[in-house]
């Protein structure tokens, strides 16, 4: 009889990474950690309900996905993510200047070669808020929107290489 391994997964095994050199060619993958005490990819699924008249209960069908990964970050000058960020919002960067990519990484899935599954997705950073109460911690609120359909793949951690997956 096979058993089936359940293991409890910890957020740290979920771990997001931000392109901090968009512009340069070969991404510079910073991973979120330092100063974010929280952050969930929020999926907005946008769909279509309708209901017949032969029916007494709606269908609903999932269209598509407008995810989005709201981030408050305590600063720190010197963590590549805030200092990326933390251009943007000095510039205020609209367009393509707030473009960039993301990786999520599945780390609490099995290893294959140093490698996770991995999705790269084209994002635009937004600056939501920036600043804090008196005698605490200064914080930038931004959201990451994630656009378009991602590219799955495997990234290494080590190297921080992203490798597609054939047929993408």
């Amino acid at each position: 009889m096979a058993t089936n391994t359940v293991r409890k997964a910890k957020r740290s095994q979920f771990m997001t990474f931000l392109n901090t050199t968009p512009a340069a060619g070969t991404p510079n993958w910073a991973r979120f950690g330092k100063g974010i005490t929280g952050q969930t990819v929020n999926y907005n699924p946008q769909v279509t309900t309708e209901n017949y008249i032969d029916q007494d209960n709606a269908d609903t069908n999932v269209d598509s996905y407008q995810p989005q990964i709201p981030t408050p970050q305590t600063v720190y000058k010197g963590d590549p993510c805030f200092d990326f960020v933390d251009a943007l919002r000095k510039r205020r960067a609209v367009g393509d200047d707030c473009k960039t990519q993301v990786l999520m990484v599945n780390a609490y899935e099995d290893a294959v070669d140093g490698a996770y599954s991995a999705e790269l997705n084209e994002a635009a950073i937004q600056i939501d808020d920036f600043g804090g109460e008196g005698g605490q911690a200064l914080v930038i609120n931004f959201t990451v929107n994630l656009n378009g359909d991602p590219t799955e793949g495997t990234f290494a951690p080590d190297s921080k290489a992203f490798t597609p997956t054939t047929g993408n």
